[in-house]
């Protein structure tokens, strides 16, 4: 794993791990741990989600408490700064089951200011936090191999150490303090979400200009004009499949909080207030937890255009 981080050493390996939310990226990064060799119990309110995780092997059980108990490491891998609140201190949260010394490993999406907070209550435990947010999907996830941004104290980079090993490819450590990694997450979602909405607008128009979408995927992608979301996204409109990988609501949330970042700071984000609009109209068309890439067929519908369905393989590349 390539690492920013601190030269710390754990004194001894953890080796249990609980991970409260089996979703895509969580799904993932429990398997991951227990192939590094962590016993590993997860909780997630999602049944079938749950019986995932146990077909592989995992333990399940119905709460956070129940799963943080005796866990070296908890990786809290749920939506936003209220679920995390509600895992950890809500009824049966994690918080009070943990062993004194444990680390919260905070992997949502959440502004600076909340990430602070939560890091502030359980430290206050005499548990330790690290603000952990994650990047590259759900297939990356599932091979151990995301990039996580973190912040926190040396003591909360050591003990999470083994775990951050087991579900990163690249670790940044990006400061002592916890909200840091957040305010990384959120530059990363300001980028990601503007460079979907461009990528759909992209799509979209090549295909009222009755272009062949395979070819445009296939000229863009060896381009300038390329990005990773239009790379990685599009491939969702070309086949037609807005099963959810990562679903429209989410950049609601995420550009929302940019939003609210930058009122607070007077700072303006034009391009990033226009991507969230579309964002919002995707959603508010009853498509907010498909697809993200579903802000083509936004675009489709408004123009009257259509994305006909393609051959299930873009043509290679030459």
């Amino acid at each position: 794993m390539t690492s920013s981080t601190p030269n710390t050493t754990p004194t001894a390996s953890p080796r249990r791990a609980a991970v409260i939310g089996l979703g895509s990226m969580g799904l993932g990064m429990a398997l991951s741990l227990q192939r590094a060799g962590f016993t590993v119990t997860g909780c997630d309110v999602n049944e079938a989600q749950a019986a995932k995780f146990a077909t592989a092997g995992g333990e399940i059980t119905p709460s956070p408490a129940e799963a943080a108990r005796d866990a070296d490491v908890l990786v809290s891998v749920v939506l936003n700064a209220a679920q995390t609140e509600a895992i950890l201190f809500g009824p049966e949260g994690a918080a009070d089951a943990l062993p004194e010394g444990a680390v919260v490993v905070s992997s949502a999406t959440m502004a600076p200011e909340m990430a602070r907070a939560l890091a502030g209550r359980i430290e206050a435990t005499g548990r330790l936090y690290l603000d952990a947010p994650i990047s590259g999907g759900a297939a990356r996830a599932a091979e151990g191999q995301l990039t996580i941004l973190a912040s926190g104290s040396a003591a909360a980079f050591a003990k999470a150490g083994p775990a951050l090993d087991a579900m990163a490819a690249k670790l940044y450590a990006l400061g002592d303090s916890p909200g840091t990694g957040a305010a990384f997450k959120m530059i990363n979602q300001l980028l990601a979400g503007v460079h979907i909405a461009a990528a759909s607008e992209a799509i979209a128009f090549a295909a009222r200009q009755g272009l062949d979408l395979r070819k445009v995927y296939e000229v863009i992608t060896a381009s300038a004009g390329n990005s990773w979301m239009f790379e990685n996204r599009m491939p969702h409109v070309l086949d037609d499949d807005y099963t959810p990988r990562s679903a429209v609501d989410i950049f609601v949330k995420d550009l929302g909080i940019v939003e609210d970042m930058a009122r607070s700071a007077k700072f303006p984000v034009p391009i990033a207030a226009a991507a969230l609009q579309m964002f919002l109209m995707t959603s508010a068309t009853g498509m907010g937890r498909d697809d993200d890439a579903s802000v083509a067929r936004l675009y489709a519908r408004i123009t009257g255009t259509a994305l006909a369905k393609q051959p299930s393989q873009p043509a290679p590349k030459t």
